[in-house]
């Protein structure tokens, strides 16, 4: 079986660090990190030695469960990012800080990537005028993603909204609150990318 139905927050307990998957219980005392930061389950607690491989499969885990991706999906992105010109790690990066659902939870329009692919599924939201339903469609600069008019009423995505303070709007994204519109301003920039990934280990893990 592919997709994961157990608890998230044990993805976060194994990778180590918070992932944002609950939303805004990740901001709570009740984050399972912050009760418990080791690893789950009855050995969680014991040292244990990662060889060079257990290193990079386990970074390549934590982007893959961060923007919610299969490992088919993921290793198709990578490909892709492999074609492009540049450097390949952060290719990668900025295509899955692209995707519509990772843009409509960067934007404040949901609390999580995961209910950001339940409301791009359920045909909430419009990029360019054109209604849009497909969570791996990739945005480019210039391409204005919003709210359709009959879903702002939606509570999931008012109190979306005025929760984004709390994590702030990159750079590169234009938000304005009153229309329930964002402006992508131009492609991400690996500075600008805040999480603590080492992309480098994803590259080095896929070229053996």
């Amino acid at each position: 079986m592919a997709r994961y139905i157990g608890s998230v927050c044990r993805l976060c307990r194994r990778e180590g660090l918070k992932l944002f998957l609950k939303g805004e219980r990740c901001y709570s005392d009740k984050c399972a990190v912050e009760r418990r930061s080791y690893p789950p389950g009855q050995h969680g607690q014991g040292r244990t030695k990662v060889s060079e491989y257990g290193t990079q499969l386990r970074e390549k885990q934590k982007v893959k469960r961060l923007y919610g991706l299969l490992e088919k999906q993921f290793r198709g992105t990578f490909a892709e990012a492999d074609r492009q010109k540049g450097i390949t790690g952060e290719n990668l990066l900025k295509l899955l800080e692209r995707r519509l659902d990772n843009m409509v939870y960067r934007m404040g329009f949901a609390s999580s990537r995961n209910e950001a692919r339940q409301l791009i599924l359920h045909n909430h939201f419009l990029v360019n005028g054109k209604k849009v339903n497909i969570p791996s469609y990739v945005l480019k600069p210039g391409d204005v993603l919003q709210v359709r008019e009959s879903s702002r009423a939606l509570i999931r995505i008012q109190e979306s909204l005025e929760a984004v303070q709390r994590r702030g709007v990159p750079s590169w994204l234009e938000l304005d609150k009153t229309n329930f519109k964002c402006v992508v301003k131009a492609l991400p920039v690996r500075e600008e990318l805040t999480l603590p990934i080492r992309e480098q280990l994803i590259v080095e893990l896929y070229s053996k």
